[in-house]
């Protein structure tokens, strides 16, 4: 498993705007220009999260973005697995992303990596939002 920018940068702009959100709509100006991040590409991972129902829109001069579900209910998982999916070191012992691979002839590496899947997931998992912030 490795966290792409696609992650990071939607954990932080989810983060940012869930310690925002008493304040209504947050602008992406204001989420691109905390953290240095291309405006234009943090509208193509706002696209992704609002198509799944973690954020909601707003037009308009007091227009932005919002969480559509509590921060307490995202998990950090949820959203690295929409953005970069597997959680698993290989696909071979996946379980949302499941796919045979020759590695499954070694029933050692197999179990190494099932129990690194389990040690990564549980932790990701049971790590909110709202514990980031």
């Amino acid at each position: 498993m490795k966290l792409t920018t696609k992650s990071e940068y939607s954990l932080l702009a989810l983060m940012h705007i869930a310690r925002h959100e008493k304040n209504g709509f947050i602008k992406i100006e204001d989420i691109c220009a905390k953290y240095g991040i291309s405006k234009k590409y943090l509208e193509q991972l706002f696209l992704i999260l609002k198509q799944n129902r973690y954020l909601k829109t707003k037009r308009g001069a007091s227009g932005g973005y919002k969480l559509a579900i509590p921060a307490q209910k995202i998990t950090v998982a949820q959203i690295a697995r929409l953005m970069d999916g597997a959680l698993a070191p290989t696909e071979s012992v996946s379980k949302y992303f499941f796919s045979h691979t020759p590695l499954e002839k070694e029933k050692n590496i197999m179990r190494a990596f099932k129990e690194i899947r389990n040690y990564i997931s549980n932790k990701l998992e049971n790590l909110k939002l709202t514990d980031l912030i």
